[in-house]
């Protein structure tokens, strides 16, 4: 537990604004050393949760980059030994290859988490008809499901 004086946060709310704050303003050339000093953090919860954030909004500002892969390949080397967080980065690259029409494998998609699933059936990211039908079909939950098909009805009437 922590101590806390009157008025003040715990520690590890100031150190996960900071790590934010950092991640954010960070050089693409230190980028990789700054989320590895992060993911040092004696507390997994803080180090984890901080970069989450800053691996989802950098993939999806580079998701049509030509830099997402270089980017990419580079952090799975950083985050290998973090599961979430290397499953996270595994689910945006298939995000990124269904958005670019290029092919991928349905078994992915349906195997992936209900996060991904979610982006997938509710953004403009993944333009494709066959993810948002077998989405629509398949989906993990009803909320997915319902979603996928709304996109898909949203689609039919503006065409």
């Amino acid at each position: 537990m922590t101590a806390l004086h009157a008025g003040e946060e715990p520690a590890e709310h100031w150190r996960f604004a900071r790590y934010l704050q950092a991640l954010e303003a960070v050089a693409e050339a230190d980028e990789a050393g700054l989320v590895a000093a992060v993911l040092r953090d004696q507390d997994a919860t803080v180090a984890d949760s901080a970069v989450g954030r800053h691996l989802d909004r950098r993939a999806a500002d580079l998701l049509t980059d030509s830099r997402f892969t270089a980017w990419a390949q580079t952090l799975a080397e950083v985050i290998a030994d973090r599961d979430f967080l290397a499953r996270r980065l595994r689910e945006w690259t298939l995000l990124r290859t269904i958005a670019q029409g290029k092919p991928w494998v349905a078994e992915e998609l349906i195997s992936a988490s209900d996060w991904c699933q979610r982006v997938a059936a509710t953004t403009q990211i993944v333009p494709s008809p066959e993810a948002l039908t077998l989405l629509a079909e398949r989906g993990r939950t009803h909320r997915i499901r319902d979603a996928a098909s709304r996109q898909l009805r949203h689609r039919d009437q503006a065409s």
